[in-house]
């Protein structure tokens, strides 16, 4: 079995923290030239691509223009900056947690996408990062949902990202996270939740469904009010999309502010930041694969519902 080459280093530099893009042009395909291909696979519009053609945008793994009737060559690399449409800034801090010659932790804010994806590029934790920290070269060894404040570790150098995504991969990072939601004094807790969840690409909501179980959290009451609302400790044993929202659902007490569960709520406007998501991931505790040093790092942030819940509803 022939092992696909890597990929030559990116020609073109980040913009504003964001790296370029880059297209391998895939085998057992058709296509006259890279523009017909580039036409076909980018939703920019062809007007848009022969533009950027036209302006030496699209470069080849020397740097060079790559002109718009260049041969279809399976197997070519090409890069190109798209042109980020203009982003509402979140206005609120992202907090160094842990900083050394290896890894970032740092303490995201709601509202916050961990990288560029969609129409969030630019205002991203790693974009953000990479600008203010100079560190071009970091990357994320894991993610965390962008309605979800809390912890989020980088590594600095490339070549030991593996090692730290392996860790999340293999589930040595023990992770906790504060959520506050409804108090239900009939709910039993604690208790671990086991289900199949289903994500499906498109679908704004995960689903649970018969089968063996790919997901599990175990779910704790810490405090509760008696303005009916509960403070919650869920520890993830797996790591699905939307695990802890969906299983707090499923629970009968969805987490504050979820524009998802139990219902899906109308699109919120772009710069609209009140009534965040009230789920925080709180702690991270692991044993650094590259120096064997024991971390245990926690978020500093509060969940507004809980300190604050008149200001939080009204979108203070």
């Amino acid at each position: 079995m022939r092992r696909r080459r890597p990929a030559p280093p990116a020609p073109l530099p980040q913009r504003e923290g964001v790296d370029p893009v880059r297209v391998r042009l895939p085998a057992g395909e058709q296509w006259a030239t890279v523009r017909d291909h580039l036409v076909q696979r980018l939703s920019a519009g062809a007007g848009v691509v022969d533009g950027m053609f036209a302006a030496g945008l699209i470069v080849g793994a020397d740097g060079r223009a790559v002109p718009a009737d260049t041969p279809y060559a399976p197997g070519l690399f090409v890069w190109f900056h798209r042109e980020p449409a203009a982003e509402v800034p979140v206005p609120f801090p992202l907090e160094v947690v842990h900083r050394d010659e290896h890894i970032v932790v740092v303490d995201k804010p709601h509202f916050l996408a961990t990288t560029p994806r969609g129409s969030h590029v630019t205002q991203t934790a790693l974009a953000r990062l990479r600008r203010e920290l100079g560190v071009p070269n970091l990357s994320p060894a894991h993610r965390l949902d962008r309605l979800t404040a809390g912890l989020v570790l980088f590594t600095v150098r490339p070549e030991e990202r593996g090692a730290y995504q392996t860790l999340f991969r293999d589930r040595l990072v023990h992770k906790e996270y504060e959520a506050v939601a409804p108090y239900d004094p009939a709910l039993e807790l604690p208790r671990t939740v086991r289900s199949r969840i289903v994500k499906e690409r498109g679908v704004l909501t995960a689903q649970e469904v018969e089968g063996e179980p790919n997901a599990l959290t175990r779910v704790e009451l810490v405090d509760h009010r008696a303005d009916g609302l509960g403070r919650y400790r869920l520890v993830p044993g797996t790591g699905q999309t939307h695990q802890l929202r969906v299983h707090m659902n499923t629970l009968g007490v969805p987490i504050l502010g979820d524009p998802l569960y139990p219902e899906v709520t109308g699109p919120v406007p772009a710069g609209d930041f009140r009534r965040p998501l009230q789920l925080l991931a709180r702690t991270l505790e692991f044993t650094d694969p590259v120096t064997g040093v024991e971390h245990r790092l926690t978020s500093g942030r509060v969940l507004a519902a809980w300190t604050s819940y008149e200001e939080w509803a009204a979108g203070q």
